[in-house]
């Protein structure tokens, strides 16, 4: 025993000691077992000040397994012991069975710190630090241990690579699993493709940026519309006339005047014909024949004489009910197709009628022709593929043999589209699992670097009624699909998506208000621990959550090799 306690407050308990803590080692975070009859209380100490050890306790022994938190208290007549050294590895949840994964070694304890990897790897976790503070060199580390200890045949990793800084920690993998993927478009690396024709009617509006309900209903209307003009087969070429000819009656019914109603015309087929319906196609009547650019001039009395014999003619191109349905993924189209659809969907809409609703719905055609003219149409830039083909090739190497760890490096396109893209990514992957026949038989982690770019508090919602890295966070683990989020600032991450993280690793952090919002919300978090977050060193971290037994700050091993995460080495550059 060390002491008696002598004062029970909530979960602080005071015990005085029973010996000269001069002359003994350094007990402070120590831990201790409590016991009450047949009760075992675990307790950590806090501080000492006139003999006298401030305890907080943080869970209880039951059934042979350490839980954390507790809402029973000991006895004053219980007795209070230090942990014992070959007792460390069950307080601290450590196993060293084929199911666990070494993440490092207790900060306090000489103690090796390991995880199940089915509650590491199979919740959704975050990793929280400060610039410099060990956040990539942690998860490098926890990666390499997995693959070089006991290397997983069908684990499937991706990782966004915000700074392109994993590839060095990972290319040399025994096994060589490691695939990775660039945006830079003059690298060797293999570029990272978006297969247009898989995005759904969300996926779009993130891309194009979509604001508002109204801009939604254009973009479906494209989409269906690109059912018809980006194939050429007889039943499409009939829907086509169709949708053109109801635009153009519509024109020639709008009461404009003759001249805007000619230049609008015109304008329509000289964009958007076919072999049957364009500003040749020849009108016969009785005694002559006229094409319908002919039959569209104003005579000298400012009128258009045989407008009448126009309507006729389009009114053969009509069919009744046109049901258009969305793409479906079997078939290719381009980002031309899309924005010939798009500026179709326009006309059809009639949005020429006002010009603020014009105005408000040409800003995403504006946003589809600047993405066809940067380079970023190149990442569009591919044969066609289905979407099992495409998740397949994802983890494909040149071999034939599967890639367990995928990084992307997104270090060469701007934070909106990497937002997009990143989104439209794990959409496809979330889908994909969904439909599997064997629910989660093919699990696959997607993590995030400085995930705070990303996982925001935006507007999806308001757009298009959610956020796929919040509906992920809420429906993915049963899919298979985990989420991973690393940051430097929590504050401006999704608090949905925290809340639904299972597991944390904290490197240091000072900054007031994202300590404030990680009290706020990651559960179980307590004062003491937001203290112990401000005093860690580099490369040292708070863990807890599910695949920890209690809190612990672990300390991890450098990488080996570090992800290309360092800093600048200022006096080396400078006076080299």
């Amino acid at each position: 025993m060390i002491g008696n306690i002598v004062d029970i407050d909530n979960v602080y308990l005071s015990v005085r000691l029973s010996f000269d803590v001069t002359k003994t080692k350094n007990l402070l975070n120590n831990f201790v077992i409590i016991k009450d009859e047949n009760i075992q209380f675990i307790g950590e100490i806090e501080k000492i000040k006139d003999g006298i050890a401030k305890v907080r306790l943080v869970g209880e022994v039951v059934a042979g397994k350490v839980l954390y938190g507790t809402i029973r208290r000991p006895s004053f007549k219980s007795e209070v012991y230090l942990v014992a050294k070959d007792y460390i590895p069950f307080i601290l949840g450590s196993s060293f069975e084929a199911t666990s994964l070494k993440l490092g070694h207790a900060a306090v304890y000489e103690s090796e710190v390991s995880a199940n990897i089915d509650s590491l790897f199979g919740s959704h976790f975050a990793i929280f630090g400060s610039t410099g503070s060990g956040k990539s060199c942690g998860l490098a580390r926890i990666v390499q241990n997995l693959f070089t200890l006991n290397a997983p045949k069908r684990a499937r990793i991706i990782i966004f690579d915000a700074y392109g800084e994993y590839k060095s920690a990972f290319q040399h993998l025994p096994g060589n699993f490691f695939k990775t993927y660039t945006t830079d478009l003059r690298s060797n690396d293999a570029i990272l493709k978006v297969p247009l024709w898989l995005l759904t009617k969300d996926d779009i509006a993130l891309l194009l940026n979509a604001t508002t309900s109204s801009q939604l209903l254009i973009i479906d209307k494209a989409l269906r519309f690109v059912n018809v003009f980006a194939r050429t087969t007889k039943e499409a070429r009939e829907y086509k006339n169709s949708v053109i000819a109801s635009a153009l009656l519509d024109i020639l019914m709008s009461g404009r005047s003759p001249v805007r109603i000619r230049d609008h015309v015109l304008a329509i087929l000289q964009k958007h014909n076919t072999e049957d319906l364009n500003v040749e196609t020849k009108i016969v009547q009785p005694g002559y024949i006229r094409t319908i650019k002919m039959c569209m001039n104003i005579d000298r009395d400012g009128k258009m004489s045989a407008i009448e014999a126009v309507e006729n003619k389009l009114q053969e191109f009509i069919i009744d009910n046109i049901e258009l349905s969305l793409p479906d993924g079997s078939y290719k189209y381009t980002l031309e197709d899309l924005l010939d659809s798009l500026e179709f969907a326009l006309i059809d809409e009639g949005v020429w009628k006002s010009e603020d609703t014009y105005d408000s719905i040409n800003f995403l055609k504006i946003r589809l022709q600047n993405l066809i003219k940067n380079d970023s149409s190149r990442y569009f830039d591919l044969d066609y593929i289905s979407r099992e083909d495409f998740i397949k090739s994802i983890f494909s190497m040149d071999d034939g043999r599967n890639a367990q760890i995928v990084n992307y490096n997104i270090n060469y396109i701007d934070d909106r589209f990497a937002k997009t893209i990143t989104k439209i990514y794990s959409r496809l992957i979330f889908d994909y699992s969904k439909d599997l026949e064997v629910r989660a038989s093919e699990p696959i982690n997607i993590i995030l670097e400085e995930a705070h770019r990303y996982v925001q508090n935006d507007s999806d919602v308001d757009v298009i009624g959610y956020n796929i890295f919040e509906r992920i966070c809420k429906e993915g683990r049963k899919y298979g699909v985990l989420m991973g989020f690393i940051s430097q600032r929590p504050l401006e991450l999704s608090e949905t998506c925290i809340s639904q993280c299972l597991n944390f690793l904290i490197f240091k952090m000072t900054h007031v208000r994202d300590l404030e919002f990680i009290k706020g919300s990651v559960p179980n978090i307590t004062e003491d621990m937001l203290e112990k977050i401000k005093a860690l060193y580099p490369g040292s971290a708070l863990a807890f959550g599910k695949s920890f037994s209690l809190p612990i700050a672990i300390d991890f091993e450098m990488p080996n090799p570090s992800p290309a995460s360092e800093n600048a080495e200022i006096y080396k550059i400078w006076f080299s």
